[in-house]
């Protein structure tokens, strides 16, 4: 089994830049910003601890709770063509007090 140790090594073996996408810029989103939490689109294979590094590391703040959720595909009806919007897995990472991300 591995230890706490080897999971840590192994997070920075993958490419931490490929783990964030771009921030989720939303009404809600911005809603959440004011109480020090923010929300990013994120790799479907990246862990918590894999976003914190990378958070870490391109944004210089420490996260303190990280919240992961799965956004589910959907079919859609556009222009008399049937399609399907393409889900993924949103972030989000609140932030120790004091910190602060500038998104825009």
């Amino acid at each position: 089994m591995a230890t706490k140790t080897d999971t840590i090594k192994n997070i920075y073996k993958r490419d931490l830049s490929e783990v964030l996408k771009a921030p989720r810029i939303t009404e809600k989103a911005s809603m959440v910003s004011d109480k020090g939490v923010y929300v990013f689109e994120v790799a479907t294979w990246a862990n918590k601890n894999e976003i914190g590094a990378a958070v870490k590391k391109f944004y210089n703040v420490t996260p303190i709770n990280i919240r992961t959720s799965v956004v589910p595909s959907k079919k859609v009806f556009r222009r008399g063509r049937a399609g399907v919007k393409k889900g993924g897995k949103k972030a989000y990472i609140e932030l120790k007090k004091g910190d602060k991300i500038e998104l825009v």
